[in-house]
């Protein structure tokens, strides 16, 4: 049963979008191997998510961005059947936050959403960004443009947001699918880097103070 479960968290079917890949022969390529060859290795995480020596720092923000992504939006992916218009009528964590929508585009304002339509208008609006060449750049000598860090925060502290909406909404379908040693390392390794890096502003990660305490060491 455990087994079963399992491959459902991993089941690309459940996905939202196709995963976003690296090129082989790339230099993001090798980074995103050296990245996972560490993951694997059981290193402790806290040092899988330190610079290399030599190695760009936007080049490994930009490899872990595109891997939380997909990871994130596989985590999704499996508890949406549980997140509906009716169950998460206001995307929010627990009674004290609320997240609104605003994308600049069709949103200018920051809007009431569903649960759901917050992390479909979320899952489009980063896969927009991380497939556009002038930001997230994949050709050798294209240079990383100015504000890439500053989108990258932005994008990571709405990843974030799933995460508190999942662990305070839907923790028991976590548990009940066999998911949570998975999810809580993902959570673990996504923590771990946005604080190695100072990409997320620590008000935001107030909603999970108390579990990351515990489990964060």
């Amino acid at each position: 049963m455990m087994a079963l479960c399992l491959k459902q968290v991993f089941n690309k079917d459940k996905t939202f979008r196709p995963r976003k890949k690296f090129e082989p022969g790339t230099q993001r390529f090798e980074l995103y191997k050296k990245a996972q060859a560490s993951l694997k290795s059981g290193l402790d995480l806290k040092a899988v998510v330190q610079l290399p020596p030599g190695e760009s720092i936007n080049d490994w923000i930009a490899v872990h961005v595109v891997d939380f992504f997909n990871r994130i939006n596989l985590i999704y992916g499996t508890m949406s059947e549980y997140c509906t218009e009716k169950s998460c009528p206001i995307m929010s964590g627990g009674l004290k936050y609320e997240y609104r929508w605003q994308d600049d585009n069709k949103y200018k304002k920051p809007t009431k959403l569903s649960a759901p339509q917050y992390m479909c208008m979320l899952m489009d609006w980063i896969e927009m960004l991380i497939n556009n060449e002038d930001i997230f750049p994949t050709r050798i000598g294209v240079p990383f443009p100015k504000q890439f860090q500053q989108v990258c925060t932005k994008i990571l502290t709405r990843l974030f947001r799933v995460f508190v909406h999942v662990y305070i909404h839907h923790f028991d379908s976590i548990i009940n699918m066999g998911a949570e040693a998975h999810v809580n390392t993902c959570y673990k390794h996504f923590y771990y880097f946005i604080r190695e890096f100072s990409l997320v502003d620590h008000r935001e990660l107030e909603p999970l103070k108390e579990m990351t305490e515990r489990i964060c060491h």
